[in-house]
């Protein structure tokens, strides 16, 4: 039953996400808000609300480590499995604001917080070692910087690539959408911390292989259907973007809040887990200068994985 429950959770909290962003952006449209406001605040803020609700319903029971490695744990899914399985797929080309600023500044996202969790930063040498709510506003500071070059980057390109078209929703039906997605966000993440950690009492192993590895991979999960799907349907140009997209926002927004709403404290593989949340998008710079054409093939595909299976072994054979 405890299984059954988790998958339960995250079927509400995938479903639910959809219902946010549907009832959010038809709703937006209805008020005359333009498509380009709309994907860059509602949607993206969409696809991240898995992520922010485990979080904040695991800062707000005090199991720091979930919250934490919730985030890491994803970014690290993000683009060494996803990625690799969309590679596999089929060559994932990217675009070169996101090889020269992107992935960077993604590599620089999960360099700051091993930085700042390990008080190596300089800042605040007599902070705990965790993520403090210093810290948290830090990130939140650097989120809204991306948020200023996203929105100057959108703009850039506004003419030359076509735009999603959001359409228009009746206002009661765009305020049940909401009020139903949120419900479904609260009681999907409960579920997911509530039993995530009874099975890491029932494991017998800390709640931060569980964080990193079960709720990472059902917090990702939208991201690997998109992926898939896309890579099968050879429209692979913008899914680096949208994964890498929201690498930065899982650390500069997501884990800048969970931090605000309740510090959280380090755990014995906290430096392992970050080191490799920032390698991953090294790798995918090395990958991808290696390359002429700018893309992911196949054969970089397989490598992301199994560095990802050798990442994971090194966790498991810990334990």
């Amino acid at each position: 039953m405890t299984y059954f429950l988790l998958i339960v959770g995250f079927v509400l909290l995938t479903i639910s996400a959809n219902w946010l962003v549907d009832g959010a952006s038809g709703l937006a449209k209805r008020l005359n808000i333009s498509d380009l406001v709309i994907g860059l605040t509602v949607v993206a803020f969409g696809t991240s609300a898995p992520e922010l609700v485990v979080n904040i319903t695991s800062s707000i029971q005090g199991s720091n480590e979930i919250a934490l490695t919730n985030i890491l744990g994803s970014n690290i899914i993000n683009t060494l499995v996803i990625l690799g399985i969309a590679a596999v797929i089929y060559p994932v080309r990217c675009q070169s604001s996101t090889f020269k600023y992107e992935i960077p500044f993604s590599c620089f996202a999960g360099l700051i917080v091993l930085l700042m969790g390990t008080q190596c930063f300089g800042l605040f040498p007599n902070t705990f070692r965790g993520i403090s709510r210093v810290d948290g506003f830090i990130l939140l500071g650097f989120f809204i910087l991306y948020l200023i070059y996203n929105v100057r980057m959108s703009r850039r390109t506004l003419n030359s690539q076509s735009q999603e078209e959001y359409k228009a929703m009746k206002i009661w039906k765009g305020v049940l959408l909401i009020i139903v997605g949120l419900a479904g966000l609260t009681l999907g993440g409960h579920l997911i911390v509530e039993k995530a950690i009874l099975i890491a009492q029932n494991w017998g192993v800390p709640q931060s292989i569980i964080g990193v590895t079960i709720v990472s991979i059902g917090t990702s999960l939208p991201e690997l259907a998109t992926s898939a799907v896309a890579a099968y349907k050879k429209n692979t140009d913008l899914a680096i973007g949208n994964i890498i997209g929201s690498n930065i926002f899982n650390i500069f927004f997501v884990l800048s809040i969970s931090s605000i709403i309740y510090p959280l404290k380090d755990y014995a593989l906290f430096p392992v887990d970050a080191a490799m949340a920032a390698g991953s998008s090294l790798l995918l710079i090395i990958l991808l200068s290696l390359s002429k054409k700018r893309e992911i093939s196949r054969v970089g595909g397989i490598i992301l994985l199994l560095v990802y299976a050798i990442y994971l072994y090194i966790l498991l054979k810990g334990i």
